[in-house]
C-alpha cells in the first residue's frame, strides 16, 4: 500500500499527458504531475516521492521536501489562521492544517510552534498537531541507557532543555551538560545518560563513556586541525570560552581529549597553539 504522509519508493509504470502513474507492489497507483517528473528516465524505473492529499482529496505523488514525516516532530511556521485553524509551511504546495482542537496556544501567523503529523483515520487526511504531551509517552521506554538517539530541542525549562527523543519521548538536556548554543526546533544526536525514576530521560550532547566521550572529541580535533594545515592556535590554558567557540565542547572535555592525543602521539603543544605529529 502506498502510504500517505511518507516517502515511497514506487516503479514508473507509465506516461501520461498529466505525468507519471507509479506504482507499488500491491497495485495501487498514484499519480505524479508533469511539473515533478524527472527529466530523465525509464519505464519500470524506481523513484522515491512524497505521498499526500491534493485540494481535491485525491493521492498525489511529489518530488518536493518535506519537512516533516508522518508520526514526526518539527519546528514549522504559520502562514495563516482561518475560521477552520490554522496552516502550515511544510514545504508542500498544499499547506499544512492545524484544527483549532490541536492547538495549544491558539496558533498565530508567522509565529513557530513545535508540531507534529499524524493521520486522521476516518477521513485518511494528514493533519498537524501542536498538543504535544498526548503524542509522546514514557510508560514503555524503546531505548536504554548510553544508547544513542535523534533529538529534538522543544522547550527551554529553569533546569535546561526538553527534547523529543526519537519521536516518542520526552527527555532533559540539564543546564550544566550544555556547551553549545542550543534553540527550539534543533536537530541534534544525543546519548541516554540516566533513566530515572519513573522513566524520566537525561540525555547528554556528549559520547557516554570515557571511550566514546575520548573518541568522539579525538575525531573533532583531528578533522579541525587537518582543516588547518595542521596547526590551532589554541591550547591546554585557553579560555573556556576560547575552547567552546572552537570545538563546542568544554575546558575539561578538552584537556582530557588532548591528554588522550598527547598518548597517541598525535600531537604536540606548542606555547601558542598545538601541531599534528
Amino acid at each position: 500500500m502506498i502510504e500517505i504522509g511518507r516517502y515511497n519508493k514506487l516503479k514508473i509504470l507509465r506516461r501520461t499527458s498529466v505525468g507519471l502513474y507509479l506504482g507499488d507492489v500491491s497495485g495501487e497507483e498514484v499519480l505524479l504531475p508533469n511539473k515533478y517528473c524527472p527529466k530523465k528516465f525509464k519505464i519500470e524505473d524506481k523513484i522515491e516521492v512524497f505521498v499526500y492529499r491534493d485540494h481535491e482529496g485525491r493521492k498525489i505523488a511529489t518530488n518536493l521536501t518535506t519537512k516533516i514525516n508522518l508520526h514526526e516532530f518539527a519546528l514549522l511556521q504559520v502562514t495563516a489562521v482561518t475560521d477552520v485553524g490554522a496552516f502550515l509551511d511544510w514545504g508542500m504546495e498544499k499547506e499544512l492544517f492545524v484544527p483549532f482542537t490541536e492547538q495549544r496556544p491558539k496558533m498565530k501567523v508567522g509565529r513557530w510552534y513545535i508540531v507534529y503529523l499524524d493521520l486522521d483515520t476516518k477521513t485518511d487526511r494528514l493533519y498537524a498537531s501542536n498538543r504535544i504531551a498526548r503524542h509522546l509517552q514514557n510508560e514503555n521506554l524503546t531505548i536504554k541507557e548510553k544508547e544513542e538517539v535523534e533529538l529534538l530541542v522543544m522547550q527551554k525549562t529553569d533546569l535546561g532543555f526538553s527534547v523529543i527523543v526519537n519521536n516518542r519521548h520526552n527527555g532533559l538536556i540539564y543546564n550544566n551538560e550544555i556547551f553549545r548554543e542550543l534553540n527550539i526546533g534543533d536537530k541534534l544526536k544525543g546519548f541516554v545518560k540516566k533513566i530515572r525514576e519513573n522513566n524520566k530521560i537525561d540525555i547528554s550532547i556528549q559520547a557516554i563513556g570515557y571511550n566514546n566521550f575520548i573518541d568522539t572529541n579525538s575525531d573533532l580535533i583531528y578533522r579541525a586541525l587537518l582543516e588547518n594545515e595542521g596547526f590551532l592556535a589554541v591550547t591546554d590554558k585557553s579560555s573556556p570560552d576560547e575552547v567552546y567557540l572552537q570545538f563546542g565542547i568544554s575546558k575539561k572535555a578538552f584537556k582530557k581529549t588532548l591528554g588522550a592525543l598527547l598518548k597517541q602521539k598525535k600531537i604536540k603543544i606548542l606555547p601558542n597553539g598545538i601541531k599534528l605529529i
